[in-house]
């Protein structure tokens, strides 16, 4: 926003709504992506104190107040009970920030009102009035719309259209322009037209248009009102049977210009801050970033004028260059050996293959470079090659497997990869949901990138042309869009040497450098590699789901004995409870649920065989849904090439997307034909599958150190089998498959932080027989119980969980007031040592049979990780050596005190190669 304060000798008012913008910065940033190492979320006050400090730059006011409300118990709602009735519960996550952001403005000596019985914009009206009066110019920074009406020419509303990032300058000709009525006339549009935010009902059939119309044609509402005869039609009466209703409104609507204050226009004049108390309070809130200080202090009235110059809000000023011909090998000499560069690409990654379109480099203190790798001379390519697969030359990155997966293909080698910024903030946070490069920068940096370029995954965002060299989101053209990702490559520098400083306070610097970057690189190997399918195959799988959904339909419609829409929830719970009058389910607020657990419960309660067949028909859906989608991703290559995430799951497990394959069913018929479906690949002689058994419990018994478990463990026998018979106090040959059942439920619910309560519902038993289960479990294995009982009391005194290997999750709702939420935290506690130790040995695992294959010299290759499955594509005659490899490299992955257990198969198809 360009800066517009005005070049007379007025006074200047700026007024902000604290409730109002601090909300929309609630919800504009995630509050997982900002939080302290205590849990405090911090998203509102990021936001908030952003905003506010842009905005003091950008409008440069003499005097200056914040306004909050109290309460949502307002004269307004004396009048109206029902005024706001409908909004939800303020949630506890912000109104924690709203005291808070009280606190930073005081350290600011900003002067701040909130009168008891009216609302924040009251208390604006109220200062504007009296401020235009006594001549000042006065700016108000609101996301409530009925602020219009006090705009004048002496008055401006800057309003957010965009999270709390982006303000519109609202004054009289735009208030004309957007909405063809005065400011003084929107009140009265407002009550017409009604809000459904603030609970105010509008005339049936009225919208804004007729609104318009009306008020323009009438004047205001009150001469509407006095000649509401004259309004023909339905509308018409619409309007006249609810008048009563938009008077209210108009009230309602109308803000109070004499609230009772402490201070006038003339007291709010700003003062400089108290800095040590604001240094500290933002050291409180973990505001690190240099950045987003400057801008703060940047505008502190107490500052001499060129020490208070502002960094820009966007981006900064990046020396760059577009290289052209016989430019970049120059370039690369002059900083290429200096120390680490940051690297952004844009590119397509398609179906198997990919393209790079532009490649931006930046070195420490500001030089950078953008070239078009299509444009490059041959010393220019070669010079390039030669740094990127220099190890010794360190390359900072973000997204590092996307540039391992599409450089290759242009022929080029990377190496030395010393920092990947998203994979070093997942490990600082995992639980948060982004880790594209823009938010990050806004996080660590306070630095917002330019547009052009920040879409999606940030600077990485390989675009999905049809094929490569297809079309590519975010192509560079110009001088100002190379800027912008020269600009990226600087964000990536610079957040790389910040996430360093960050990796060694939580003690994950090795993990990134170990495990998580060659991982990355293991990843785009095993994408670009595929996996073959079976086109025809698959299509006859699809033909036979979609034959089986059809045919539930058909059953359905005649058990009900007419046809309805087996996808419409609404059609449904009439059906069921309604016509058939079954037992009712879990009430929700559109009706009784309908979903798989429901259908199941009435499967079990009725001897109706709708529910049966609506479980059926969903099944069946959703496997057709499965097939097509593997038929539509399978490249030309007769491949399908997965993409692999690091960063999903907080316990540090893979997930895959495009296609899915944790998605495909592995214990039934269907999900069994499914992986027929994926064959071995022209030149190789078989797949290979191997998985360790039991990982879980094997981890569990590690960490709880149980002697117990070990033992049964290590035994060589049925582990489930001996855990039963130590439970049940029989023989081993006496128990049978139902105790059987029961026990591997248990063992590994206990690795899931599965409650009592979620093993009765499990077994299908009553909670008291599955609490008495659990309590006979811990009497013969105490220890675990002595471990899970520590790891949550540990937690809870740190904050957070740690696998063997060091992984961190953090957890701060152990110590929430809100029960479930509570609850919910500490299953977690219980559940992430285990699964996150078991997903670093997947991948310590995995990267030791990739190192021992390249060592080896060996055609075969690994295709997949799926669950704690690896699949491998076997060269002839390497059948024996590669399964002797990957037995041995997966039983040594880690030492625990329970040995790893592999097992392995192979085949043409993956089902036939399972174990």
């Amino acid at each position: 926003m360009a800066k517009t304060a005005s070049k007379d000798t007025a006074p200047r008012l700026l007024l902000m709504d604290g409730h109002s913008l601090a909300y929309r910065a609630f919800f504009a940033l995630p509050p997982e992506n900002f939080s302290t190492t205590t849990g405090q979320p911090t998203n509102a006050i990021y936001g908030f104190t952003s905003m506010l400090s842009n905005t003091l730059r950008d409008e440069a006011p003499t005097h200056f107040a914040v306004a909050f409300d109290v309460s949502r118990k307002t004269w307004r709602s004396e009048e109206f009970p029902e005024y706001k009735a409908n909004r939800t519960k303020t949630p506890d996550e912000f109104r924690s920030q709203v005291e808070l952001i009280g606190e930073l403005l005081d350290t600011m000596r900003v002067k701040r009102f909130a009168v008891e019985g009216f609302e924040a914009d009251d208390v604006i009206a109220t200062l504007t009035t009296r401020a235009e009066a006594e001549g000042f110019k006065v700016s108000i920074v609101t996301g409530d719309r009925d602020c219009f009406q006090l705009i004048t020419d002496n008055v401006t509303v800057l309003y957010p259209t965009k999270g709390v990032s982006e303000l519109t300058r609202f004054t009289p000709e735009k208030v004309q322009e957007k909405y063809g009525l005065s400011p003084q006339q929107y009140p009265d549009f407002a009550a017409l037209r009604g809000d459904p935010s603030d609970n105010l009902p509008g005339i049936p059939g009225v919208g804004e248009k007729t609104a318009t119309k009306w008020i323009s044609q009438f004047g205001s509402f009150a001469e509407l009102a006095d000649r509401a005869e004259e309004v023909k039609g339905k509308v018409g009466q619409s309007l006249r049977d609810h008048l009563d209703a938009v008077r209210l409104n108009r009230r309602l609507t109308e803000m109070v210009r004499d609230v009772e204050l402490s201070e006038g226009p003339a007291d709010l004049m700003r003062a400089p801050y108290d800095r040590e108390a604001l240094g500290v309070m933002l050291d409180a809130l973990e505001f690190r970033h240099q950045n987003f200080r400057d801008r703060l202090f940047g505008v502190d009235p107490g500052t001499e004028a060129e020490e208070a110059t502002p960094a820009p809000a966007a981006g900064i000023q990046v020396e760059g260059v577009m290289a052209g011909s016989g430019e970049l090998a120059g370039w690369l000499a002059e900083h290429g050996a200096a120390g680490p560069l940051g690297l952004a690409v844009v590119g397509a990654w398609k179906l198997g293959t990919g393209s790079v379109s532009e490649v931006a480099l930046a070195a420490a203190g500001g030089p950078a470079v953008w070239f078009d790798p299509a444009q490059l001379d041959e010393a220019d390519d070669r010079a390039f090659a030669a740094w990127l697969a220099d190890a010794d030359r360190p390359k900072v990155l973000h997204d590092s497997k996307a540039v391992f997966r599409v450089f290759p293909e242009q022929g080029w080698q990377v190496r030395g990869v010393h920092m990947d910024t998203a994979l070093a903030s997942y490990l600082v946070k995992p639980g948060r949901r982004s880790f594209a490069l823009d938010d990050l920068s806004v996080e660590y940096l306070g630095r917002e990138l330019a547009p052009a370029v920040a879409e999606g995954d940030g600077q990485l965002a390989f675009g999905t042309g049809e094929e490569a060299g297809g079309p590519v989101e975010g192509q560079v053209e110009g001088q100002a869009e190379a800027d912008a990702l020269m600009g990226n490559a600087r964000a990536i520098l610079d957040l790389g040497a910040e996430l360093e400083g960050r990796l060694e306070e939580v003690g994950a610097a090795a993990l990134l450098r170990d495990l998580e970057l060659p991982t990355s690189e293991m990843l785009a190997r095993l994408e670009r590699a595929g996996i073959a399918a079976d086109r025809e195959w698959l299509a006859g799988l699809e033909r036979q789901f979609a034959d089986a959904a059809r045919q539930a339909v058909t059953e359905a419609h005649a058990a009900v004995g007419h046809e309805f829409n087996l996808g419409s929830p609404k059609q449904l719970q009439e059906v069921l409870f309604g016509e058939l009058g079954l037992p009712r389910t879990k009430k929700t607020k559109t009706g009784y649920t309908t979903d798989a657990d429901a259908l199941a419960w009435l499967a079990g309660q009725t001897e109706h065989e709708l529910p049966v067949l609506m479980l059926r028909h969903r099944e069946q859906q959703k496997l057709r849904t499965t097939v097509e989608g593997l038929i539509k991703t399978i490249a030309a290559d007769g491949r399908i090439h997965t993409t692999f995430h690091q960063t999903v799951a907080a316990t540090g497990r893979l997930s895959s997307t495009d296609p899915n394959l944790q998605n495909i069913p592995v214990r039934t018929d269907e999900g069994r034909a499914i992986r027929r479906g994926f064959r071995v690949g022209e030149g190789y002689e078989s797949l290979l599958t191997a998985d360790y058994s039991q990982i879980e419990l094997r981890v569990m018994a590690h960490l709880s150190d149980d002697e117990g478990l070990l033992e049964a463990l290590t035994s060589g026998e049925d582990l489930h089998d001996t855990v039963a018979s130590q439970v049940f106090g029989v023989e081993r040959k006496a128990v049978d498959p139902e105790m059987r059942r029961k026990i591997k439920a248990m063992s590994y619910g206990l690795a899931y932080g599965l409650s009592a309560f979620g093993l009765s519902q499990q077994l299908s038993v009553a909670p008291d027989e599955a609490r008495r289960l659990m309590d006979n479990y811990f009497e013969r294995f105490g220890g675990v119980r002595e471990y899970l009982h520590r790891v949550v009391a540990e937690a809870r005194a740190v904050g957070y969980t740690e696998t063997i290997m060091g992984r961190r999750r953090y957890l701060p709702d152990l110590t929430s007031d809100n029960r479930q939420r509570r609850e919910m935290a500490e299953r977690m506690a219980l559940n992430a040592p285990i699964q996150g130790t078991a997903a670093d040995i997947v991948k310590v695992a995995m990267l030791r049979v990739a190192e021992a294959l390249d060592e080896e010299k060996l055609a075969s290759r690994m295709l997949l990780q799926v669950h704690d499955e690896i699949v491998l594509e076997v060269a002839p005659g390497e059948r024996t050596q590669v399964e002797e490899l990957v037995r041995d490299r997966m039983a040594h992955a880690v030492e625990l005190r329970a040995p790893l257990d592999v097992s392995v198969g192979s085949g043409t198809d993956w089902e036939s190669a399972a174990h």
